[in-house]
C-alpha cells in the first residue's frame, strides 16, 4: 500500500487536477493531426496529459498496458491511472441485456453472470465498471431501458446490490474484483417523450417514491462511484444540482465515495444555459461535488484559477484527490499498475459461454403458448425464418469486448441441438424499420409449407435501443408482421421468436402467432438457448419486468399507477372516462407475465395473524404445486395494497419475490416476512412514514392476481 498523503504533498496544482480528470484512450496512443487538434481544442498540453489520473474507451488489454507503461514514464509521481469501461453485460463473454436479467428475477443469477464479469474484465485492463444502471423505467421509447431491469423500484434495488456486491467483492484489492460506478442520478429514465438527453420534470413525491430508491440500494450494498445524469431535473442539469448531489446523496446518504461527471457533461452545462463559460461551468460541477470529469477540460482550464480566486480552497482539491488516490490504493494499482491484464486479447471459454447459456434461458419470456411449443425434438423438417434467424447481431447493444461473430444464432443453435433434421433457414425480409422488399417472402412461404415445425424470428436491430436510440414507434415492422401472417397461413405449428432491446408493440403480431417467446438480446449464446428453450430442454421461466404496450400511445405505461377515478379498464371507449377511444387501458402483457411448459397452481395465502404493530411482523406462506410432469422453476411474487392512505397508492407494490424451482408435481409453501418498514411510502411532507389500517397482501402479476388476505398495522 502507498503513503498516499505523502504522494499528495509532493504533486502540484496541476497534477492534482490531472487526478480529477478522465480521457479517451485515442489521446494517448495516437498521435495524428486530428487527435493532436482534439488536444489542442481541450487547451491541454503533454504536460497535462502526463498526469490525467483515468481512462476509458480503450480497446485491448495490450492498449491499456502500453497507454499505463508510457503514462508511468511521464508522471514523475507515478501514480498508476484507473482504466474505466462501460461494462454493462458482459465483457468477453456476453450474457443478456439488463432489462432481460430483470425478467429472470433471479439475484444468484445476475450475480453469477456479474462475478464471470468481473474476472474477464481484469484481465481485459478494467479497473472500474459504469455499471449498474438503475434508472427506473416507464417508457419503452427510451432506447435505453435495455440497460435498467425494470419498472418496478425495488426489483431495480434487489437486482443493483446484487451487481454491486458481485463486481466489487470483499477486497477490492483481489485482483478478480473491480470497483462499480452507480447510474446515472437521478431521474434519466424519465426522459420527456421517451427521448434521450431530454428534460425530466417529476414531484419529488414521485422521485423519492420511485426513481431514488435503487441508487440507494447500490450505495448502501457500497458502490465507490456515482455518476450523476445528463438531464435536467426540474430546470437544473444533475450535474450541477446542490439538492441532488448535497441534499440527497451526501446530507440525507452520507455517501463519501468518488462523483465522476458523464460524458462532457460539466462542458455541457453550458449547453443547458446554467453556465455562461467554462469557468462558470467548472465551479458549478465541482461546487457540487463532481470529483471526476469526463473527457472535457473544465477543470484542466478554470480550476486552478478558482483556488487562487479564493472561490474554492486547496483543502477542498485535496480532498477530492485523495478519494481517487484512496481507491487507486485500495485497487492495488501502486503495487501492481497492470492489475492482472493480460498482455494479449482474452478468449472465449466453455465455461463462461455456459453461464451467458444459462442466464439466457432463465431471462426469456414466454409471452403465448396455444400448445404449439415445446416442439417435439423427433420433427425431421425444420423452418428457421425471419430476419434474425440466422442473425449474429443478438448480442445487444452494449457489447463490450464481445464479437457479434462469435454469437450463436438461432439457426446454428438448432442445428446443434437437433444434427439430424433437415433445417431449412430462410431471411425472408429485412429488420429497418423502412423495409420494404417483399422478394424473400415466397421462399419463406415454400419453406414453412414444407416444414414440420417452424421458427420464425423477429424483431428490431440491436443497434435501434442503447444510448441514443428513441424510438417513435414501438410496433413490430410492417414488412416483418406481413411476412408472419403470411408464414403462419402456410403452417400453424409456428413459434416465433422475438428479439429486442426493449417493449415492442406485439398486438396484431399476438392475434395471429400461436406462440411467442421472447428472447430480448441474449448475448453470446442466445441461439443455443432459444433451440433449447423452443424443443423443451430448458423450460421459460421468466416474467416481464417491463411492461409491453398495445400501442405506442399508451408509453409510458407500468403496473404501480396509482388509483385513478373513472378507469376503464377494458373494453369500448366510454365517455367521460380515463380511457383510449382505439385501445383498452390494460397493456397487451403486464409486469410479471410469463408463462412456462409447468402448470403452477397456487393452492393457498395464509398471514400468521390478522394484525401487527409497528415493531412487529407478520409471516405469509404461499402454496404453490406444479401440476405437470414438467420440472420448472416459478416466481413467486408477493404485492402489497395500502387502499386508503393520506396519498393515492399504487394500486399493486411488489414488496417481495423467489424463484422456485419445482420438480414434476411437487407442491411447495414459500415464506415471507412483511415488516413496518416494507410498507411505508413518501406523503405530502415528503415524510417516509406508514399509517395504520387495512392492507391487502396478493399473488400473481401484476394484473392477475391470484389470492389475496387483509391485515391490519395498528
Amino acid at each position: 500500500m502507498a503513503d498516499i498523503k505523502k504522494i499528495l504533498e509532493n504533486m502540484t496544482i496541476r497534477e492534482k487536477i490531472g487526478q480529477l480528470s478522465q480521457y479517451d484512450a485515442n489521446l494517448f496512443i495516437d498521435t495524428d493531426a486530428a487527435v493532436t487538434g482534439h488536444i489542442e481544442w481541450l487547451g491541454l498540453s503533454d504536460g497535462d496529459l502526463s498526469c490525467v489520473g483515468h481512462v476509458l474507451n480503450f480497446k485491448s488489454p495490450a492498449e491499456m498496458r502500453q497507454i499505463q507503461r508510457e503514462h508511468l514514464e511521464k508522471d514523475r509521481n507515478k501514480i498508476p491511472m484507473l482504466f474505466m469501461m462501460d461494462v454493462i453485460h458482459g465483457f468477453r463473454t456476453i450474457y443478456p441485456i439488463p432489462l432481460a436479467m430483470g425478467c429472470s428475477f433471479d439475484p444468484d443469477m445476475v450475480k453469477e453472470c456479474s462475478r464471470m464479469t468481473a474476472k474477464e474484465a481484469v484481465r481485459g485492463g478494467v479497473q472500474v465498471t459504469f455499471t449498474p444502471m438503475v434508472d427506473y423505467v416507464r417508457d419503452a421509447r427510451w432506447g435505453r431501458v435495455m440497460e435498467s431491469t425494470g419498472e418496478d423500484a425495488y426489483l431495480n434495488s434487489v437486482m443493483g446490490a446484487a451487481q454491486v456486491r458481485a463486481f466489487q467483492g470483499d477486497d477490492l484489492s483481489d485482483k478478480e474484483n473491480i470497483a462499480s460506478c452507480v447510474k446515472h442520478f437521478a431521474a434519466y429514465g424519465g426522459a420527456e417523450a421517451g427521448r434521450d438527453y431530454n428534460t425530466v420534470e417529476l414531484s419529488e413525491h414521485t422521485l423519492r417514491e420511485h426513481y431514488l430508491p435503487a441508487y440507494k440500494a447500490c450505495l448502501d450494498a457500497g458502490a465507490e462511484m456515482i455518476m450523476p445524469s445528463f438531464n435536467t431535473l426540474n430546470g437544473i442539469p444533475s450535474t450541477a444540482n446542490s439538492w441532488l448531489m448535497k441534499t440527497i446523496l451526501k446530507d440525507e446518504w452520507g455517501f463519501n465515495g468518488i462523483v465522476i461527471s458523464d460524458y462532457s457533461a460539466v462542458k455541457e452545462l453550458m449547453d443547458h444555459g446554467v453556465a455562461e463559460d467554462g469557468k462558470a461551468a467548472a465551479r458549478l460541477a465541482f461546487d457540487n461535488n463532481c470529483d471526476i470529469e469526463m473527457c472535457s477540460a473544465m477543470y484542466f482550464n478554470h480550476l486552478e484559477g478558482l483556488i487562487e480566486e479564493g472561490v474554492f480552497t486547496l483543502e477542498q482539491l485535496d480532498k477530492a484527490v485523495l478519494k481517487v488516490l484512496d481507491l487507486k490504493n485500495r485497487l492495488g494499482m501502486f503495487d501492481d499498475p497492470y492489475r492482472g491484464a493480460d498482455k494479449t486479447d482474452i478468449e472465449l471459454t466453455p465455461e463462461n459461454r455456459d453461464i451467458a447459456r444459462r442466464a439466457a434461458e432463465n431471462c426469456a419470456v414466454l409471452l403465448k403458448n396455444d400448445g404449439v411449443l415445446p416442439f417435439k425434438k423427433s420433427v425431421t423438417k425444420i423452418a428457421v425464418i425471419g430476419p434474425f434467424a440466422d442473425n449474429h447481431n443478438i448480442i445487444g447493444f452494449w457489447s463490450c469486448n464481445g464479437k457479434n461473430e462469435e454469437s450463436v444464432t438461432v439457426a446454428e443453435g438448432i442445428k446443434r441441438l437437433l444434427p439430424g433434421a433437415e433445417v431449412t433457414v430462410v431471411r425472408g425480409c429485412g429488420d429497418e424499420w423502412d423495409d420494404t422488399d417483399t422478394s424473400g417472402f415466397d421462399k419463406a412461404v415454400n419453406a414453412a409449407k414444407a416444414a414440420d415445425a417452424v421458427v420464425l424470428c423477429l424483431g428490431e436491430p440491436q443497434d435501434y435501443s442503447g444510448e441514443g436510440n428513441s424510438r417513435l414507434e414501438l410496433e413490430l415492422h410492417k414488412i416483418q408482421l406481413e411476412l408472419a401472417r403470411a408464414v403462419i397461413d402456410a403452417n400453424t405449428n409456428t413459434a416465433v421468436v422475438t428479439f429486442s432491446g426493449r417493449p415492442i408493440v406485439l398486438t396484431e403480431l399476438e392475434k395471429a402467432a400461436p406462440a411467442i417467446l421472447n428472447m430480448w438480446f441474449p448475448g453470446t449464446e442466445g441461439g443455443t438457448a432459444a433451440a433449447n428453450l423452443l424443443f423443451g430442454v430448458a423450460n421459460p421461466s421468466g416474467k416481464l419486468s417491463m411492461t409491453f404496450p398495445r400501442a405506442t400511445g399508451q408509453c409510458p405505461i407500468y403496473y404501480n399507477h396509482t388509483n385513478i377515478i373513472k378507469y376503464g379498464k377494458s373494453g369500448a371507449h366510454k365517455p367521460y372516462c380515463a380511457s383510449y377511444i382505439e385501445h383498452d387501458n390494460l397493456p397487451l402483457y403486464s409486469f410479471g407475465h410469463g408463462l412456462s411448459y409447468s402448470e403452477f397452481v397456487y393452492e393457498g395465502l395464509e398471514l400468521s395473524k390478522d394484525s401487527m404493530k409497528a415493531d412487529e411482523s407478520i409471516e405469509i406462506s404461499i402454496t404453490v404445486r406444479n401440476a405437470s410432469d414438467i420440472a420448472g422453476k416459478e416466481t413467486v411474487m408477493l404485492y402489497m395494497c395500502d387502499p386508503v392512505a393520506s396519498n393515492a397508492r399504487p394500486v399493486q407494490q411488489l414488496i417481495g419475490f423467489k424463484k422456485i424451482y419445482f420438480e414434476p408435481n411437487e407442491r411447495k409453501t414459500i415464506k415471507f416476512t412483511v415488516t413496518e418498514p416494507m410498507l411505508r411510502f413518501w406523503n405530502n411532507n415528503n415524510e417516509f412514514v406508514s399509517e395504520p389500517g387495512e392492507f391487502r397482501l396478493s399473488t400473481g402479476y401484476a394484473d392477475h392476481l391470484i389470492l389475496t388476505k387483509e391485515f391490519v398495522l395498528k
